[in-house]
């Protein structure tokens, strides 16, 4: 008996665990990546119009818009996977996400369809957000329920360390695309391609989910409750939600900050090419790839609430002068040392976060409340983030505006954090306890 291989092989089991799971994540993140990155030549299709301006905020809206449909996703499909089970959920909403994707990638511009073109880009970003209400929720929640022992936050971290993966292989294309096409094709029929590269990959996610196993504390529960007693379950939690999405909201606006804003605040702001800011954007998902799981692990080792104190207030107090310093001097080495500053803060709080929020939610509707909390700061908050963003500094012509509403989310997340162990003590008085103990708190 070799005892290497034997030692090997739980992490072998793990990583195929993680793999797994986390590969429709990456199709979600990637998808509303691409729409973040080529929002200029969206609009140039789909919104054609005198004022750029104008042009460039409907696409954005229409990126937002898609967060509009998470909450309800999160009902629904949060309901799915909360009575029917984890594998079975997570293999609807690769589905689902799989079908908007297809539908931006095929439907032709505003010059051949008229106004029906951006009325069914509309409904594909709406189709997607759908699906990406509970895709994140799952997938926490599958990997929570998985995690062995004192590792639940390195587990859970991998959630998001998709979405690097996502926001590295997203950039990666863009670069090429940029290198081999001329700007203008870029923005006539190139920006197509990355769409098309997400629908080739669905048959392989497809293949990898279905090898998933439901687990264990899904399968040992004797009695699944109906879709309405998960609803009940949720309203009467409604507080715990809340002060959920106020934690949310930090990470949320942080992410479409660094990630889906960049290329846009880069060229349009800055004055950068594509090129540099795709290129900011590429060092972005690798720092946080590398962050995330380790302040996931660490979480593990120190508990969450230090690590989401802490890092609310470095962000609190850092967003807006190391945006008012990027704009004063503006350059591709000022906007690299920003955006990692940045990355670095919301990778330390999003690592003990996410972990955290799946623990603290009532394990019989343990995907309903994460998705609901996730997605309501998502829709109301993060999806916004780039339109709010370039609205802010149109109306108010200070470029380092989006410095402030980095501050607001750093505040929400501070709120958030105080107020969930309150309502955590109360809930745990409830006779049956409604609401687990975080073990990490």
């Amino acid at each position: 008996m070799n005892p290497v291989k034997n030692l090997q092989n739980p992490r072998r089991s793990a990583a195929k665990t993680i793999f797994s799971v986390t590969s429709g994540n990456f199709l979600e993140m990637y998808d509303f990546m691409v729409f973040g990155y080529y929002a200029s030549a969206i609009a140039k299709t789909f919104f054609p119009g005198n004022n750029p301006f104008a042009s460039l905020m409907l696409t954005l809206m229409t990126f937002g818009a898609g967060f509009l449909m998470r909450p309800l996703g999160a009902i629904v499909l949060g309901a799915y996977i909360d009575h029917h089970g984890r594998r079975k959920g997570l293999l609807l909403t690769l589905g689902l996400m799989a079908l908007g994707t297809l539908t931006i990638a095929c439907v032709p511009g505003y010059a051949t369809l008229g106004v029906a073109a951006p009325i069914l880009i509309l409904l594909g970003r709406l189709l997607q957000g759908f699906s990406a209400g509970v895709e994140l929720g799952g997938v926490s929640v599958y990997l929570s329920e998985v995690a062995p022992k004192g590792r639940k936050g390195f587990y859970v971290s991998w959630q998001s360390g998709s979405q690097q993966i996502a926001v590295i292989f997203a950039a990666l294309l863009g670069l090429l695309l940029n290198h081999l096409l001329a700007p203008q094709e870029v923005t006539e029929w190139g920006w197509r391609i990355p769409f098309v590269v997400g629908c080739l990959i669905v048959p392989f996610l497809f293949w990898i989910r279905r090898m998933l196993e439901e687990t264990e504390a899904f399968s040992q529960r004797k009695q699944h409750p109906s879709m309405r007693a998960i609803m009940r379950t949720v309203a009467s939690n409604w507080a715990l939600v809340l002060a959920g999405m106020l934690m949310v909201v930090t990470t949320t606006v942080m992410f479409y900050m660094i990630t889906a804003f960049t290329p846009t605040f880069g060229k349009t702001v800055l004055m950068m090419s594509d090129k540099q800011s795709f290129l900011v954007t590429l060092c972005i998902g690798l720092s946080n790839l590398v962050w995330l799981p380790l302040m996931g692990a660490l979480s593990d080792r120190v508990g969450r609430r230090p690590l989401l104190i802490t890092f609310t207030l470095l962000m609190i107090a850092t967003a807006w002068p190391v945006l008012h310093w990027l704009v004063e001097s503006p350059s591709f080495s000022h906007l690299l040392e920003a955006e990692l500053w940045l990355s670095f803060l919301y990778a330390s709080y999003n690592g003990a976060m996410v972990v955290y929020l799946a623990e603290v939610m009532p394990a019989e509707v343990r995907a309903s409340g994460f998705s609901l909390a996730y997605s309501l700061a998502t829709a109301l908050f993060g999806g916004f983030t780039p339109a709010i963003s370039s609205y802010l500094i149109h109306v108010t012509g200070d470029k380092a505006m989006p410095g402030v509403w980095l501050t607001i989310a750093a505040v929400c997340g501070l709120l958030g954090t105080l107020l969930i162990r309150r309502l955590l003590k109360q809930y745990q008085r409830r006779q049956g306890g409604v609401v687990a103990a975080s073990t990490a708190g």
